[in-house]
């Protein structure tokens, strides 16, 4: 029997249903396409990135960098045709950087049931 094809609405509410769970790692490895691309703004402490592997790693440093996690919370995604987009906030102590606090947007773009393109504005 042939899995059905998620819709962005499912991508999306699947997406934050894992990072509530704090599994970020779990979701990029259960929703992402192998081809997913990955971008951050100039400032951005993590560079950019292509295909899941390189995503995962990014992930993978940017959560080694946080030395404490103060607070954080995912909103509720809001979608149009096959993007999503949610707020993120994130207070935490960073390696090299001290206390930051971030009010982040964040963008993905969903085909065949895959995020396959991800931004982030903050």
């Amino acid at each position: 029997m042939d899995k059905k094809t998620m819709t962005t609405q499912e991508v999306a509410d699947r997406l934050i249903e894992l990072c509530r769970k704090g599994q970020v790692l779990e979701a990029q490895q259960e929703l992402f396409a192998d081809d997913v691309k990955s971008h951050e703004p100039a400032h951005s402490p993590t560079p950019p990135a292509i295909g899941k592997e390189a995503v995962l790693a990014k992930g993978k440093h940017f959560a080694s960098m946080i030395e404490e996690r103060h607070s954080g919370a995912f909103e509720d995604p809001i979608v149009g045709g096959n993007h999503f987009s949610f707020v993120c906030k994130l207070d935490a102590t960073l390696k090299g950087m001290g206390r930051v606090v971030w009010n982040e947007i964040c963008v993905y773009e969903v085909k065949d049931g895959k995020v396959v393109s991800e931004q982030f504005f903050y």
